[in-house]
């Protein structure tokens, strides 16, 4: 016994698919789609001002002598011009851009390695190794702060940037390795293998075929740790003793600690401290949506 059945297919024509190339709700007019996409414009607006509403007040501020501020009127670039000579901006700058580097160097460097050996080579208790790592990121910071700065202390590290350096690195490495991890598992074993048997063996594996395809990973990991250690306030306070190693952070938390505060040259000095982050991040942001959304499949 056969039977059938016709199915009345309809193709769609290019009038009846929205801008997305998709049909159309039912009940959904063109009319609420525009409503509802005002809708979320008018959110976004109203969220864009929020958060760069303090950002002008900054700006607006900086342009004022600690006399115009306090009267409320009048504009002047003196604070501008005096920053230097009242906050040691561009060796705080120095300072902090050489924490952020070695710092993400030793994060990248670790995390590139033990993500492909845990998503790569196979050793035993490898898993239970790797969920401790993950765990670390589980950990609040404050929680473990006062004995690796008791720790730091006992080395000596303390009045250089070694020790700051190391914290950053210590606090950054678990999701470093959590994220090369997940995105190493990405690349066939097929092409891990071939790369064996042409005699690169693991390191050449490592270095000439896995890093290339890893580019987005270890963006996302340099603009997302370069963010969290250069805005950092906390670890730089503790583990940079010495003044003239501060960064630009601990800098401005000094000079706010001050009897005698000047606020167009805080205002000033944040601009300053807010503007490489903010402009990395800019720069990088679509390397960043990348490397955070692959290596998730899997």
């Amino acid at each position: 016994m056969s039977s059938s059945t016709h199915f009345d297919v309809t193709p769609l024509d290019d009038a009846t698919l929205d801008e997305t190339g998709l049909a159309p709700m039912p009940g959904a007019s063109p009319t609420k789609r525009r409503i509802g996409r005002s809708l979320i414009f008018l959110a976004m607006s109203v969220m864009a001002v929020i958060m760069l509403y303090p950002f002008a007040i900054m700006v607006l501020i900086s342009f004022k002598t600690n006399a115009q501020y306090l009267i409320g009127s009048g504009a002047s670039t003196k604070t501008w011009q005096e920053i230097n000579s009242t906050l040691p901006v561009y060796q705080e700058l120095w300072n902090s851009t050489v924490v952020c580097t070695l710092s993400i160097l030793i994060i990248l460097v670790v995390g590139v390695m033990a993500g492909f050996s845990f998503a790569k080579l196979q050793f035993r208790g490898g898993n239970i190794v790797f969920l401790g790592i993950v765990s670390a990121m589980m950990v609040p910071l404050q929680a473990i702060l006062i004995p690796e700065f008791v720790n730091i202390a006992r080395t000596g590290l303390t009045n250089g940037y070694m020790g700051a350096v190391v914290v950053y690195a210590a606090l950054g490495t678990p999701f470093s390795i959590f994220l090369f991890t997940t995105y190493f598992r990405r690349i066939p074993d097929e092409l891990i293998e071939a790369g064996i048997v042409d005699g690169l063996g693991y390191w050449g594996v490592l270095w000439r075929l896995a890093m290339p395809m890893a580019l987005p990973a270890i963006a996302t990991v340099t603009v997302l740790q370069f963010i969290q250690i250069w805005d950092d306030l906390l670890v730089g306070l503790l583990f940079l003793q010495n003044p003239g190693e501060r960064t630009i952070t601990v800098g401005l938390a000094a000079l706010a600690a001050g009897h005698t505060t000047s606020i167009p040259l805080l205002m000033a000095g944040s601009l300053v401290s807010a503007a490489p982050a903010m402009l990395v991040y800019l720069v990088f942001q679509r390397f960043l949506v990348r490397g955070l959304t692959m290596g998730i499949d899997r």
